[in-house]
């Protein structure tokens, strides 16, 4: 059955096919008349993601594509499993309320992504946020008209944050810049418990490393802005580059590799993970 809108995994398992059957060197035709579809239009469809493909099947396209490398059909496989994962979009219709819809994609995206690593340049990253902290960035951004939407919204940000304790836990490796770390939220009460929160769950959560791009860094690579490479089991990584009104998603290996280039700059720059924690430290020390 046809979908309206692709989904971003969807999407990526209809490319890993659509790879397998070039480098089969047949057309959408041959490929079709193989796989016994009633016309290119139909596996076109699921090139683009538009349509969905049972796992079952992937057998069918194996055999009509001649290939026989146990790894490649492991990698697809495990694409198909992402591909039909519905937590991330169960969560969002949850929330659909107060959040736009190319939110859903970054919440797929967290889900099911292995690895984040992510540069945030002006604000705590809604993973690492606390409760107080959250309500005080949204309701400070004007998005949401009512005390309803920023309090759903929120609540939605708190409940993001099981990816980072779930059974095979997101790892997160990030950077954050002084100016982030120095933007009041709320009042200094509020402040002071995000900025323990940090030390606290990088004390906790065995995948979470912190690091801090102090303004003695002076210029650096990260200065167009925040942005996150998220890493899969199967598949390429992915970039995500939010601007005020929407999110890019950067599938191409070209645009991937320049934000990777980019975090291991300012891995680089920032100050080591002890130092850090020290840094955050004495700016506790300083809203008190």
């Amino acid at each position: 059955m046809a979908d309206a809108k692709p989904t971003l995994m969807r999407r990526r398992l209809g490319l890993a096919l659509r790879t397998l059957r070039q480098r089969s060197g047949l057309s959408l035709q041959e490929a079709s008349e193989r796989l016994g579809m009633s016309g290119p239009p139909v596996l076109s469809k699921i090139e683009n993601g538009k349509m969905r493909v049972q796992a079952a099947a992937l057998d069918s396209y194996f055999v009509a594509y001649g290939v026989d490398d146990d790894q490649r059909k492991d990698e697809v496989r495990t694409l198909a499993r992402m591909a039909s994962s519905s937590r991330g979009a169960n969560l969002f219709h949850q929330y659909r309320g107060a959040v736009r819809n190319p939110f859903a994609d970054y919440l797929e995206l967290e889900e099911l992504a292995t690895q984040a690593d992510l540069y945030a340049s002006q604000l705590v990253p809604g993973l690492l946020q606390t409760a107080d902290y959250a309500h005080a960035v949204i309701e400070g951004s004007g998005k949401w008209s009512t005390a309803r939407e920023v309090r759903t919204f929120a609540e939605l940000r708190m409940r993001r944050q099981q990816v980072l304790r779930r059974e095979r836990a997101l790892a997160m490796w990030c950077i954050l810049d002084e100016a982030a770390l120095r933007r009041r939220m709320g009042n200094a009460q509020v402040m002071s418990g995000q900025l323990r929160h940090l030390l606290d769950v990088a004390e906790e959560l065995p995948g979470l490393n912190i690091q801090v791009l102090p303004f003695s860094a002076g210029a650096h690579s990260g200065v167009d802005g925040a942005f996150t490479v998220f890493r899969f089991d199967a598949g390429d990584p992915l970039a995500v580059v939010e601007s005020l009104t929407t999110s890019q998603y950067l599938e191409e290996d070209e645009h991937v590799g320049r934000y990777d280039v980019t975090f291991n700059h300012l891995r680089a720059r920032a100050l080591d993970i002890a130092p850090s924690r020290d840094f955050i430290t004495k700016l506790i020390k300083e809203e008190q």
